[in-house]
C-alpha cells in the first residue's frame, strides 16, 4: 500500500497496460534479476540492488519496469526507492509474477542436473 505522505514517480494504470508490456520488461535478464532482488527485499534503489551492471544502467532498468507497471518509485529525499506492484499484477495477471519469480533460471537448472 501506499503511502499518502509519499512522493510518488508517475506509472501506468495496470488496467491499461498490455500483457506483452510486462513480459517484455521481465525478458531481459538484467530486469528480472532487479526484480526477484526486490521481491526478496521489498524496496531498493540503483544504489542498494547488487546487480552486474553501472547505476546508470540500473536506473534505466528501474524506469523500464515502472514504466511497464512492474514497479512503483518512490522519492525519499534524493534517492528514488522502488518496489514491486504484486498485488496489482496479480490481480491484472493472475499468476504471471509467481510464475517469473519461481522459475529456474538455466545456471539453476544446470546446477541440478549435474
Amino acid at each position: 500500500m501506499r503511502d499518502t505522505k509519499d512522493t510518488w514517480l508517475p506509472e501506468p494504470d495496470l488496467d491499461e497496460v498490455d500483457i506483452g508490456t510486462v513480459l517484455q520488461a521481465l525478458a531481459d535478464p538484467v530486469r528480472l534479476q532487479i526484480v526477484r532482488l526486490l521481491d526478496s527485499a521489498g524496496e531498493g534503489s540503483c544504489t542498494t540492488l547488487d546487480v552486474p551492471v553501472k547505476r546508470s544502467t540500473v536506473s534505466h532498468h528501474l524506469r523500464t519496469l515502472r514504466e511497464s507497471g512492474v514497479v512503483a518509485t518512490r522519492l525519499v529525499g534524493n534517492s528514488r526507492l522502488s518496489r514491486l506492484r504484486r498485488d496489482e499484477l496479480e490481480c491484472r495477471f493472475p499468476g504471471l509474477l509467481t510464475s517469473v519469480l519461481t522459475a529456474s533460471t538455466p545456471q539453476e537448472r544446470r546446477q541440478h542436473a549435474g
